[in-house]
């Protein structure tokens, strides 16, 4: 029984963590700027998951919720790019490419977050996931320092997100350790100025 309960305080951390920090995407405090994390590309497009997350930065935007969206994810191979493919997207479902900043080196959500602070300057954000994955991705933004609410999108109740809801009960604790020990991203890198020169440039 004890393992259990220690097996179950990360997931627990996480739950109280984000309990007052999630809003639907119409309540979302209106915020500089939106963070998409990345959930894969099929055939070079967003999945569908991914696909869902883009949508509702997309309404924020277009709502004026927020003014810039930072897309974060992975490129760690040449013929592989997150960022650029949900660049794309956006552009085409009526968000600016001059809103749009991308950090490639996001490989994970504790990498995310941290590259948010520390090179793109971000101090407040609404963050944009899956229900299954918000939870943790608000936890970590607020452990390294980015005052966040998120917005967790709807998603089908399939394969993926069965999948997806069973590793967050893994997650979770590499996140209690992130959260604790404070590791350096996979990759850091110099400062990046493209969300304030975005923000700079805004013109609503």
């Amino acid at each position: 029984m004890s393992l259990c309960v220690l097996a179950l305080l990360p997931a627990t951390w996480l739950f109280v963590a984000a309990s007052d920090r999630l809003r639907e995407v119409s309540d979302v405090p209106r915020t500089d700027v939106a963070v998409v994390f990345g959930a894969g590309l099929w055939g070079g497009e967003p999945s569908p998951y991914l696909a869902h997350r883009l949508d509702a930065a997309a309404k924020l935007y277009r709502a004026g919720r927020v003014k810039v969206v930072l897309v974060t994810g992975d490129n760690s191979r040449e013929e592989y790019d997150e960022p650029d493919a949900m660049r794309v997207y956006l552009t085409r479902h009526g968000v600016p490419d001059g809103r749009i900043v991308s950090d490639y080196a996001g490989f994970d959500t504790w990498d995310s977050c941290v590259r948010a602070k520390k090179i793109f300057g971000v101090d407040r954000a609404v963050l944009i996931s899956q229900g299954f994955h918000i939870r943790r991705a608000v936890a970590l933004c607020e452990a390294a320092g980015v005052d966040s609410y998120g917005v967790g999108v709807e998603a089908k109740h399939d394969v993926t997100w069965y999948y997806g809801g069973t590793r967050e009960l893994f997650a979770a604790g590499k996140a209690a350790l992130d959260a604790v020990f404070e590791p350096d991203p996979r990759f850091l890198g110099p400062v990046e100025v493209g969300v304030q020169r975005a923000l700079a440039s805004d013109t609503r």
